[in-house]
């Protein structure tokens, strides 16, 4: 299935306020990335911020969902546990907001 703006809007939402909760820099979101052929890219701003932009077309709605949430532990350089903790908390705010939808 291919994925939607709108999806992509409520799912960048959902990641950046649970990124928030769990007390980390919430990105912001675009897509397409400028990288011609990137299926996701990552860019630090000059405030200290990161713009990770994901391609969306002709792309699977899980592997943008998953390029979204790698960009927010990326974007705020975790590894080990705490990227494994985050990943969770982040892939269950998109779950949440699946059900809440349905």
């Amino acid at each position: 299935m291919e994925a939607t703006a709108l999806r992509f809007a409520t799912a960048s939402r959902s990641l950046a306020a649970a990124a928030r909760a769990r007390g980390l820099e919430a990105p912001i979101f675009r897509s397409p990335p400028r990288l011609s052929g990137a299926d996701r890219s990552i860019r630090r701003r000059a405030d200290g911020g990161a713009t990770v932009a994901v391609r969306v077309r002709e792309r699977p709605w899980g592997a943008v969902v998953a390029d979204m949430v790698e960009g927010v532990i990326v974007a705020n350089r975790l590894r080990g546990s705490d990227a494994v903790r985050a990943r969770t908390a982040l892939w269950s705010a998109i779950e949440e907001g699946r059900s809440a939808a349905a």
